[in-house]
């Protein structure tokens, strides 16, 4: 009998050599952006923005599952999430869902009335929700997708605040990809360095290469994949994690055509 040879899995430019597919699909990042800005979106920058939060959540659950081998537990709890934040500050991201999660009650200030009276931080959030934490559900099946791809397994908890760490860090970039096309690039661009004594020091700002995403070309009512790119310089201060995030971003869209 004939063996019929395998086919390759249907989907975009993520599928490349060495790239699987984003668990955070297209369609559900267009979602995100129409929430916060009517602007289009491109292709492109739909697969780059999935690919950077794929690399930021990454990030985040791999320093969770140190933090659950540290103790001898292979399932993670909430209690890893806050470990893997303390050893690297360039994952703490999503800031905005730390009020809203029991997680990281406490740890975010406490707010008092002009009675001196606690306000509860649901008070706080006012009569609305952002769209941010009533969709977060959304990122569900991305997010166990991604921790099956990493050989972890995590307790409803930690998933609930994956998701909304994942649906926060797409709705912030959404808005600085939108604020970029305003703005016709990063004005306020800038550059922190993570600096380990006894290392070299960075290059010098004006070589380095993210300085080219400051200015933006294109035209005013699509947000492209340069503009996701530069949000993300934004979102993720100077370290290993951004040049990661960009790096992955620019490979998951090498073969996607311009939107």
């Amino acid at each position: 009998m004939t063996v019929q040879p395998a086919r390759p899995e249907r989907g975009g430019p993520g599928t490349a050599a060495g790239m699987d597919v984003p668990p955070f699909k297209p369609s559900l990042v267009r979602a995100v952006f129409r929430d916060v800005t009517p602007l289009h979106v491109s292709r492109p920058a739909a697969w780059a923005a999935a690919s950077v939060t794929r690399t930021v959540l990454t990030e985040i659950i791999d320093g969770a599952r140190r933090a659950a081998a540290a103790e001898a537990r292979k399932k993670l709890v909430p209690g890893d999430l806050l470990s893997a934040i303390d050893r690297n500050v360039e994952v703490e991201v999503g800031t905005k869902w730390y009020d809203h999660s029991p997680t990281f009650r406490g740890l975010t200030g406490v707010l008092y009335d002009a009675e001196g009276a606690v306000v509860p931080s649901r008070q706080r959030r006012g009569p609305r929700r952002p769209s941010a934490v009533a969709g977060a559900h959304r990122f569900e099946a991305g997010v166990r997708k991604l921790l099956r791809s990493r050989g972890a397994r995590a307790v409803p908890a930690m998933v609930r605040d994956l998701d909304g760490i994942a649906s926060m860090f797409l709705t912030d970039l959404a808005r600085d990809a939108a604020m970029v096309v305003r703005e016709g690039g990063v004005k306020r661009f800038g550059s922190v360095h993570l600096v380990t004594p006894g290392e070299p020091a960075p290059p010098p700002l004006l070589k380095d290469p993210l300085l080219a995403l400051s200015t933006r070309r294109g035209d005013g009512r699509t947000i492209g994949r340069d503009d996701v790119l530069a949000a993300t310089t934004i979102q993720l201060f100077g370290g290993s994690l951004r040049q990661r995030a960009l790096t992955e971003a620019r490979e998951a869209t090498r073969n996607a055509s311009a939107g």
